[in-house]
């Protein structure tokens, strides 16, 4: 391999990485794992779920990139590596299109029923990219996605059991308070190209201080769900989770333009995060 072929490649793997959204990536993924752990999955059942939700995740990842190429180029959003170049959009398809395979054979090897609500919940991600991210139903398929993952992961354990209802009720508010949440950041550059998704029909002030408030009540739901009195650590997470989304929507309302709302917001769903692991033995029921 000659050294501008070797950069090349370098420079389309460095591309595709950040094509991928690693960063919610990585999250979802860990989410999942520690999921199936938490519900007494042996390793090789994990492997597979964390198999399954990483491919999954990156091709959600990679179609975004490659739908809204002509969007990030027409607002020159030079931080999409397709804009910057690092790849092109005929390559980040082919990436989602494989790991959308991948998917597709890792998720069914979980089994037939598990792997099926899985698979239900990457077409619903797909259905946002494709569609639903610029009507007044944006926040749906992060509901759905968000979701189901507790129930795939339950179902892909061994034993009869059912994911508890308040745990797929709490991921189904984590995914639409980190949606409205994420929106925030690029809100002006997608508005210019036609993207009127929930969070812009609102607008700023009043999308930035939905974000943490749709992220508490998931943790509200997490520390009060699971049986029995909550922990220690569940009462202290709500309460730093209540302290960090109070402050986000001061900023919003005093800030307009900050981005720190943002930033606080994605706290609070890191302290949801932390606290549905913690409560992993509480997520899966006797079927």
């Amino acid at each position: 391999m000659t050294r501008t072929t070797r950069e090349t490649t370098l420079t389309t793997v460095r591309g595709l990485a950040l094509a991928s959204h690693a960063g919610p990536t990585v999250v979802v993924t860990a989410l999942a794992g520690f999921f199936a752990a938490g519900v007494g999955s042996g390793a090789t059942t994990t492997a597979l779920v964390v198999a399954a939700v990483l491919t999954g995740q990156l091709s959600v990842g990679w179609s975004n990139d490659w739908l809204d190429a002509r969007r990030d180029v027409a607002v020159q959003r030079t931080d999409k590596p397709v804009v910057a170049g690092l790849v092109s959009t005929r390559q980040v398809h082919a990436a989602a299109l494989v790991a959308a395979g991948a998917c597709v054979v890792l998720s069914l090897a979980t089994g037939l029923v598990a792997g099926l609500v899985h698979l239900v919940a990457v077409a619903s991600a797909w259905s946002y990219n494709a569609w639903l991210k610029s009507t007044v139903w944006s926040w749906a398929p992060y509901a759905v996605s968000f979701g189901l993952l507790p129930l795939f992961v339950v179902l892909a354990a061994p034993g009869d059991r059912v994911a508890a209802p308040w745990a797929m009720a709490a991921t189904a508010l984590l995914g639409v308070g980190a949606h409205v949440a994420n929106t925030l950041p690029d809100l002006e550059d997608d508005r210019a190209t036609g993207i009127r998704g929930l969070p812009h029909r609102l607008g700023r002030t009043r999308a930035s201080v939905l974000a943490p408030l749709v992220l508490v009540l998931a943790v509200g739901v997490v520390v009060l769900g699971p049986p029995g009195p909550p922990s220690v650590a569940a009462w202290v997470g709500g309460i730093v989770a209540v302290a960090l989304a109070v402050s986000a929507g001061v900023v919003a309302v005093r800030l307009t333009m900050s981005r720190l709302p943002f930033a606080l917001s994605m706290a609070v769903a890191a302290v949801c995060a932390v606290l549905l692991v913690l409560a992993g033995p509480d997520v899966a029921l006797p079927g």
